[in-house]
């Protein structure tokens, strides 16, 4: 990275941002002075302003999950494709962003294919979700939600071909299902679904089979090497617009598998979601360009537990 570069980082609070500003604060040179923090509502992106002005980089991590019943927007999606414009229209205007990275979700990029909605014979960077495939364990939520990310994502990595004069590097990293300690003190969702099979949780649960559905394994991720991984993308020259950011592909069944292991003694829900069927897992743009995962699949499943028995789940 360049000496006293400035970086934003929406969505601070979150999972991800709160780890990605801890790890900032940790690594950069003088960052604990040059971190300002700025209250905005996603709902009104424009109050972003203030604090991307005079940024270099800009983490998009915020998110649209609920609609605020005033809201002025049909759906989760309209909503978040506004907050997008208006928060890269920012970027266009500051005269200072130089790359902007997005964090997207793997579930904007299921191998299923468009027309028979079987598997294709392997899931890279250039898969998209179908969205009109029925996926059973798909209620109304995450199916707003799976529009919601895929769409914006691709509206996203499309502002290149529509921005003004200014050039702004556009780079998307596609989430896996982030696990591991972290230090909020309250559980994120995506904890939630990665210990169900412990906590006995249904809702999580549902959505552990729905990711085995859509993508044929529940893609791992440790909390740890996403905030590296973003970090990577402001410290390198990126070739590439896209990378999906995920360490370990275990089927559901292996999930479950472990946790009877790991915890003879526990009620471990066994009703999965399908076996891993043949699709290969072919994404190494992040590797190619020197990035490491440092995170097993045994680190990420135990880093999950230990963090819900912290916050008392």
């Amino acid at each position: 990275m360049e000496k006293l570069s400035t970086v934003c980082v929406t969505g601070a609070t979150s999972y991800i941002g709160d780890e990605s500003k801890v790890q900032l604060l940790k690594k950069l040179e003088g960052a604990d002075e040059r971190l300002r923090l700025f209250e905005a509502d996603l709902y009104d992106a424009e109050k972003f302003e203030l604090a991307i002005n005079g940024s270099d980089f800009v983490f998009l991590l915020a998110s649209t999950y609920l609609l605020n019943p005033n809201s002025q927007y049909k759906d989760t999606t309209e909503a978040s494709l506004a907050a997008m414009h208006i928060i890269m229209g920012v970027c266009e205007r500051s005269e200072s962003v130089k790359r902007v990275i997005y964090t997207a979700s793997v579930m904007s990029a299921s191998p299923r294919k468009e027309d028979d909605f079987s598997f294709k014979n392997q899931m890279d960077e250039s898969c998209w979700t179908p969205l009109h495939c029925p996926f059973a364990h798909a209620q109304k939520f995450e199916q707003d939600y799976i529009a919601s990310k895929t769409l914006t994502e691709k509206e996203f990595l499309a502002y290149n071909t529509k921005r003004g004069k200014r050039r702004i590097k556009m780079v998307s990293l596609v989430c896996g299902l982030v696990g591991g300690n972290g230090i909020l003190e309250y559980m994120p969702g995506s904890i939630s679904v990665i210990i169900s099979p412990l906590s006995g949780q249904r809702l999580p649960y549902k959505r552990l089979k729905l990711l085995q559905e859509m993508l044929g394994s529940v893609p791992l991720v440790h909390i740890d090497d996403v905030c590296e991984a973003h970090i990577f993308c402001i410290e390198h020259e990126i070739i590439y617009q896209r990378f999906i950011c995920v360490s370990h592909w275990p089927a559901m069944q292996e999930i479950v598998d472990y946790y009877k292991h790991k915890f003879p003694n526990a009620q471990v829900l066994k009703e999965v979601e399908g076996d891993k069927n043949d699709t290969i897992f072919n994404s190494t743009k992040l590797l190619d360009l020197g990035f490491k995962y440092k995170y097993s699949m045994e680190q990420i499943l135990d880093g999950s537990v230990e963090y819900a028995r912290r916050v008392g789940r």
